[in-house]
């Protein structure tokens, strides 16, 4: 009992002793990395950081060759080091338990590594360290994402509706349109025009107003059920790929983005020039309503309510 006792509370490295068997693994390992960060499934743990502990240990492969002092034929510890802070900066995430499987496959994706004991830590939930901690072999490894068609591009074009455009009787017009474009599309909307509830919480009020893009959203939805409203990048990914033309919910990806984000939605175009950079899209179409200043690789073009639209 109290070799298991130390086992789960020592260093991921008794674990990975203590299962190694008669021949020991060589490891490399990372102790109490600190970064501070946005995670939790709460509401208070919104909007706010709070510090992280990992801790990692990785047996590796031995290369019975001589090293000849290269860095090249061993695991780098900057394996582990960059597994964690891409994880962290991909999207904002609810659970400890989702960071510890994606950092553990990123590092065994790598051919020297074998196994990983991967533990993370909350130290600001409590008066205690609250965490998990898992043991990952090299062929427990998530799958790869779905790999895109031959031919099939998945840069979307980003539509922005207006409040005259989401009423427009032109609508089912410009669904044809997209559609016969074979483009994969994603429309974005404003949170329409009618009266939202006033709150002095800035966080609060942005939880608001995306909420009332999302129910402006379900209006534009029931004219036209070619209108899937979608509200997870999962969701996105599938839309794209088989020809649905997303209508974006967007407030979950808004709060679980990882780094800058809109603080503030206001009519929705910024919002939407955002996602669309966050898409990749090189195309952000504004209709009916004034375009926001073009930053990075994505060109808006501002269009009137019209019968047809220009499309790039």
């Amino acid at each position: 009992m109290t070799d298991q006792i130390s086992q789960a509370f020592g260093h991921p490295l008794e674990r990975s002793k203590a299962l190694s068997g008669d021949v020991p693994a060589d490891r490399i390992s990372l102790r109490d990395y600190l970064t501070e960060v946005e995670i939790g499934a709460f509401q208070q743990e919104r909007g706010r950081v709070q510090r992280l502990r990992f801790n990692i240990v990785v047996e590796v492969r031995h290369d019975p060759g001589p090293l000849q002092d290269d860095v090249d034929r061993i695991l780098s510890y900057d394996t582990i080091t960059e597994a964690i802070e891409a994880e962290l900066a991909a999207e904002r995430l609810n659970l400890l338990e989702t960071l510890a499987e994606r950092i553990s496959a990123r590092i065994l994706a790598e051919p020297l590594a074998l196994r990983v004991f991967t533990r993370i830590e909350k130290l600001d939930r409590g008066p205690g360290a609250l965490g998990v901690e898992i043991m990952r072999a090299h062929g427990d490894a998530l799958p790869a994402p779905e790999a895109t068609a031959p031919g099939q591009s998945m840069v979307p074009l980003v539509v922005f509706l207006g409040p005259e455009a989401a009423t427009s009787e032109a609508l089912p017009g410009w669904l044809d349109q997209l559609q016969a474009g074979k483009r994969p599309t994603i429309l974005c909307c404003g949170p329409g025009q009618g009266a939202r509830p006033v709150s002095a919480s800035r966080q609060a009020q942005r939880r608001i107003d995306l909420l009332a893009i999302e129910q402006a959203a379900w209006v534009i939805a029931g004219r036209d059920r070619r209108c899937v409203v979608v509200n997870t990048r999962t969701e996105l990914d599938w839309s794209m790929k088989h020809g649905q033309i997303a209508l974006l919910a967007p407030s979950k990806i808004v709060l679980d983005a990882a780094g800058d984000r809109p603080d503030a939605v206001g009519d929705g175009t910024a919002l939407a020039l955002w996602f669309a950079e966050q898409m990749g899209a090189r195309d952000l179409l504004v209709v009916g309503a004034p375009a926001p200043e073009a930053r990075a690789a994505t060109r808006v073009t501002a269009l009137p309510v019209a019968d047809d639209l220009p499309l790039p």
